[in-house]
């Protein structure tokens, strides 16, 4: 059972108008703008992934550029959330008997559910039983799930790429139950790179996609990877980095944050509010040199750098004060070899330069 061919263009007119309504943050105009498209004919999956997966999109692009606030990203994830549900109730979609069980939920820490509810609503318009739970779910209650309804797949979602050692810790459990896992979203990195290296069984772009890849594994079961090959342990974890660094997170981010109140003066006239979202970004920079010493991957870290950059620039804050957090934590792990490279090459992509470094983005 597939959908048809949506109509690119009906799709993105319909998709203006229901960013409107979230935009105003009326709830009722929304739900109105699909639901009336699909009276009038549009097919129901591609009322999910071809007019509202857009507008989410839209609605973290708009607030990574500082045209919306946090409240209002919050208030539009929520009306696309309740036009989700809408489209379900509406559409009463048929489970055929013997279509395959899926499970889809979010990995522990991991908030951004709304990628996993539209998978779910995928599935369960293509006929599959469905067990969706949702956003951050421990492995001890997901893997009590799998032993007591037996799916023929998990589909694990992430979009946080510090989740993946989580992510890692939950595939290794879940495929130890004997039930493959596919994995989706941002935090698996382009293309995925980071499912394969994960051990997942399988990874998907996006909704569709892991829709069509879920039909194989129900139509044609296999063992899950760690029942197939051993399963390699990332052997560069042995240097110990990622767990030091980790677990001096919180003293890092205090010595930095009052070298760099010294040597960023602009800090002298900040509120309150604004030391703590600068304690905040670099505890989120040290959080993403972990993770990336975890997968060993340059380009995860330059990446989230250069993201940060634009972020800020967008509020006003200079780039300077990214590449300078940057250095005053190099200066603080300088017996940490491969976090000093990782640093460095986070300042060589604020400064546009291209890198030489394993794992740096293509």
């Amino acid at each position: 059972m597939t959908a048809s061919t949506p109509d690119r263009s009906a799709t993105e007119a319909l998709s203006a108008r229901l960013w409107d309504a979230v935009h105003e943050g009326d709830e009722y105009a929304a739900v109105e703008v699909v639901l009336s498209a699909v009276d009038a004919g549009l097919d129901p999956e591609s009322a999910l992934l071809d007019v509202i997966a857009p507008v989410q999109a839209k609605v973290g692009v708009e607030w990574a550029a500082n045209r919306i606030g946090v409240a209002q990203e919050h208030t539009a994830t929520a009306i696309n959330d309740r036009v989700i549900a809408a489209v379900a109730h509406h559409t009463h979609a048929f489970q055929e008997p013997g279509r395959g069980r899926i499970t889809v939920a979010c990995v522990d820490g991991e908030w951004h559910a709304l990628p996993a509810r539209l998978l779910a609503e995928t599935l369960r318009l293509r006929g599959r039983q469905v067990d969706f739970l949702g956003a951050q779910v421990p492995v001890p209650h997901l893997i009590d799930q799998l032993h007591r309804t037996g799916p023929d797949a998990l589909a694990l979602s992430s979009s946080i790429p510090t989740r993946l050692p989580t992510a890692h810790a939950t595939i290794i459990a879940c495929q130890a139950t004997g039930v493959p896992v596919m994995v989706g979203g941002a935090a698996f990195g382009p293309a995925g790179r980071y499912a394969d290296r994960l051990g997942a069984d399988g990874w998907a772009p996006d909704a569709r996609a892991a829709a069509g890849i879920l039909e194989e594994i129900v139509a044609h079961p296999f063992a899950p990877a760690a029942a197939r090959q051993p399963l390699d342990d990332l052997p560069h974890l042995t240097d110990q980095e990622y767990t030091l660094v980790t677990r001096s997170a919180h003293r890092l981010v205090a010595t930095v944050l009052a070298a760099l109140e010294e040597r960023f003066p602009a800090m002298a006239g900040y509120s309150d509010w604004q030391r703590q979202r600068t304690a905040e970004d670099i505890a989120h920079i040290t959080e993403f040199l972990g993770v990336a010493l975890y997968m060993d991957d340059s380009g995860l870290f330059t990446r989230f750098i250069v993201w940060t950059r634009d972020i800020l620039t967008a509020r006003g804050v200079p780039a300077y004060s990214v590449a300078l957090a940057l250095d005053l934590l190099a200066g603080q792990l300088k017996d940490f070899p491969r976090a000093v490279g990782l640093l460095r090459d986070g300042q060589a992509a604020l400064e546009g330069m291209t890198t030489a470094r394993p794992g740096a983005p293509e």
